[in-house]
């Protein structure tokens, strides 16, 4: 199966020992009132979803066991570790390992090829990575469970480009005659070096990147910056150089507020900063985009597999956990409901 597989491991602080016992307690109340009155209901001012009980919902005579391997998106990383842990509080004798590879080396090196139960993705699956699926029998299930807000960073004593349109970031970011300075952008603009730090071409995060920004028949992304698949890397590049500019997920840049300073994104309607509310309200143009996990149909067919899919895919409208431990908007209780209909639909057919 995987190598290096990491299990209750996170890259937010709500999962240190002591806050992921507060993140699980408080999940864990909403399940079990979910369990002793059985009631809907969508609780949108914080706390959790009346109808978050995941372990309510697939309760059998037996303890659900097993293992579960997970890889893909490192930006959808830390909301299924969060639910994995949680989860497993409930089910102890269910394992959950993941592992964040971004979400094209997720797709190629385990789950196409057979050896991982879900892939964690920051864009949509693509053609190509279907197809690889299909030759081995995979057949993913593609599930929203969240909406990002794509960050662009800048050094805390940057004070030239705090503001930047599309234009300019993919002037940037573009592999056609990039500029060297930053002054070969704005020539009011200091003559420094830029510093570049972003996610490797395996995320993701750099694909959608290319579309929202450069453009996919455009002429690429450059490739003469600092690549990764360790956000915290980006974080700390920019933080340490006042001429550096990087992006990543927003779960990550508000992690780190007081580290690097969020770019406010100019899409031609004045410049808009990140922020889940912005996310949510679809100001934040071009770089909101939605997050995905995908199942395998054929893992759905074991129950604690399918059991973890309807947990998680119940707790996407969460507040509590995505938006205020994780950093992500939450689905609204339609979009849950499409989402929970696509994956009865496939466990059904699996089971």
């Amino acid at each position: 199966m995987m190598e290096n597989k990491r299990s209750n491991v996170s890259r937010r602080k709500f999962l240190t020992v002591s806050g992921a016992t507060v993140g699980t307690l408080a999940l864990a109340g909403c399940t079990q009132n979910n369990q002793s009155s059985n009631s809907g209901g969508n609780d949108t001012n914080g706390g959790g979803d009346g109808n978050s009980g995941g372990a309510d919902s697939t309760a059998t005579d037996q303890p659900l066991s097993g293992t579960i391997d997970i890889a893909g998106s490192s930006t959808v990383f830390p909301l299924a570790t969060a639910f994995a842990e949680i989860f497993q509080k409930d089910h102890s004798k269910v394992n959950i390992n993941v592992q964040s590879t971004g979400s094209g080396g997720g797709f190629a090196n385990f789950f196409c090829p057979g050896e991982t139960d879900f892939n964690n993705a920051s864009r949509p699956i693509k053609p190509e990575e279907k197809k690889q699926c299909a030759d081995n029998g995979v057949e993913p299930v593609e599930l929203q469970v969240a909406t990002d807000a794509l960050t662009v960073v800048v050094n805390n004593e940057n004070d030239w480009a705090t503001e930047l349109t599309v234009e300019q970031l993919k002037e940037i970011w573009s592999a056609d005659s990039p500029p060297t300075t930053w002054s070969d952008v704005n020539a009011d603009w200091p003559d420094e070096e830029i510093e570049l730090y972003g996610p490797s071409d395996a995320s993701g995060t750099y694909d959608y990147f290319i579309e929202a920004v450069i453009g996919e028949d455009g002429p690429g992304h450059r490739q003469d910056y600092s690549a990764t698949e360790q956000d915290r890397t980006i974080i700390q590049g920019v933080e340490g150089s006042k001429y550096a500019i990087g992006y990543l997920g927003f779960a990550y840049y508000s992690e780190n507020k007081d580290s690097v300073t969020a770019v406010a994104i100019d899409n031609g309607n004045g410049p808009v900063k990140p922020s889940l509310e912005t996310a949510k309200s679809g100001e934040y143009k071009p770089l909101s985009r939605p997050l995905f996990t995908y199942p395998a149909k054929s893992s759905l067919a074991e129950e604690h597999v399918a059991a973890f899919a309807r947990f998680w895919v119940e707790n996407t409208t969460n507040r509590e956990v995505v938006a205020q431990d994780v950093g992500y908007v939450p689905l609204d209780e339609s979009q849950k409901q499409a989402q929970m209909k696509t994956l009865e639909n496939a466990i059904e057919d699996a089971q």
